[in-house]
């Protein structure tokens, strides 16, 4: 892992290279992925079945499996990890439900009103990751919200597992951690699918998949290309790049822990970004040393050190303001504060998806636990843009009612800009009201 010595000039050169390795295309996943979406636009659940053989060996003879299976699922995990759901969903619940938008309504003098609603989304749809890994804390993230918003219908899809029956065929199965989350979540359908199969099947509808407003969730590079290349057409959550992480620390920082929490991300994939910028050299060489020591614990090991070797650094700043300013100029997706006031600098952080104070707020613990969301803006776009959240779920609509009287008494500044832009008919559909 390098250590780079902030000078002004070579933390901006890594800076290049990270932001580099997230913009880069792949045309040979953006070639499958349109065709996976013409052939889903033109045959719908044929075209998805077919690729459903292709890419996971086999396919389900249904797609959407019946409601009762959620409930007898969620009733046939063992106790440890059904109290864990259901402590998450209490914390996620409880940050999520200071997120509503206000309406509000302006009553001006002459009788004219104008204001603003906001409407849940009708149907949305939630890709959560299946096969051979399962992630029930997506479900919660992205569930939970959208049902909180008031969203009417969550239809999830996630990949079948596929297993060997007695016959010796391949089979397609529900992964149980999965559909438990989805019962607590309050998850309407589920479809067994995957891919950009599955997220094209949700944006045009096909006979067994609704079409939606709205798809949320984590994928592969087929899947997230998918929705890039289905935005418009469908509204999406983000276009999500590798995980990243950034730990702020002084000489209070204790590095045991700071190495702990870059591995966390480091076993993402081989492209997740792991950066630590300190003032204290001491704390960046301890660093280092616990790497070594706590890699060889993981299971991950190889993805681990490729990561780090390839997109991780230690940079050193000469003070706090310093740090502070390359922080907010990365926007990263998870900023760890391991200072001696993380509350006191938290006040100077702008850029960043999700805040960690303290020596004990890991970003593990938002991932699964803590209640803010753990969908978040990566490759510096926290700059502009935020969690997911019910936000995410609503729309604004605006409204405007005005007597006869107040609309005459504006119509001359109305004709005036109508004429100046040279659009005349603007301006007739007030006049002709008055002659």
């Amino acid at each position: 892992m390098r250590i780079i010595n902030s000078d002004g000039k070579k933390e901006f050169e890594y800076l290049i290279e990270i932001r580099i390795r997230e913009s880069e295309i792949n045309e040979v996943v953006n070639k499958t992925v349109l065709e996976i979406i013409d052939e889903i636009k033109k045959r719908g659940d044929e075209a998805v079945r077919e690729y459903g053989i292709k890419f996971d060996g086999a396919c389900p003879e249904n797609f959407e499996l019946p409601s009762t299976q959620l409930k007898t699922t969620f009733e046939s995990i063992d106790n440890p990890f059904k109290e864990a759901l259901l402590n998450a969903k209490k914390n996620i619940e409880e940050y999520h439900s200071k997120q509503h938008l206000s309406d509000y309504e302006i009553k001006r003098e002459n009788g004219a009103i104008v204001g603003q609603v906001t409407r849940a989304l009708e149907r949305v749809g939630v890709y959560v990751p299946g096969g051979t890994a399962a992630y029930p804390s997506t479900v919660l993230m992205n569930c939970i919200p959208a049902k909180i918003a008031g969203v009417n219908e969550v239809v999830m899809v996630t990949p079948p597992e596929i297993y060997i029956d007695q016959a010796g065929k391949k089979q397609c199965r529900a992964n149980p951690e999965i559909l438990a989350a989805a019962y607590i979540a309050g998850v309407d359908r589920v479809m067994l699918a995957g891919g950009a199969q599955a997220i094209a099947a949700l944006t045009f509808g096909t006979e067994s998949f609704p079409r939606v407003d709205k798809i949320v969730g984590p994928g592969n590079i087929y899947v997230a290309t998918a929705k890039k290349l289905l935005y418009g057409l469908v509204d999406i959550d983000m276009i999500a790049g590798p995980s990243e992480i950034l730990i702020l620390a002084d000489e209070s920082a204790n590095p045991k822990f700071v190495a702990a929490d870059l591995l966390s991300q480091a076993e993402h994939d081989r492209m997740a970004a792991s950066i630590l910028i300190t003032t204290c050299s001491n704390v960046a060489n301890r660093t280092l040393e616990e790497l070594e020591k706590q890699i060889s614990l993981l299971d991950r090991q190889e993805i681990v050190r490729d990561s780090l070797k390839n997109y991780g650094a230690i940079i050193t700043c000469k003070n706090t303001k310093d740090m502070i300013e390359l922080a907010n100029q990365i926007a990263p997706e998870h900023l760890e504060i391991m200072m001696r006031d993380p509350l006191e600098v938290l006040k100077d952080i702008k850029n960043a998806g999700s805040v960690f104070c303290g020596d004990y707020s890991p970003e593990p613990l938002g991932d699964y636990y803590a209640g803010p969301n753990h969908v978040l803006p990566t490759s510096g776009t926290a700059r502009f843009s935020s969690p997911l959240g019910v936000y995410s779920f609503l729309k604004r609509m605006s409204y405007t009612y005005y007597t006869k009287e107040a609309l005459k008494e504006t119509m001359a500044d109305i004709l005036e800009i109508s004429r100046r832009e040279g659009l005349t008919a603007h301006g007739r559909s007030i006049e002709i009201r008055y002659k």
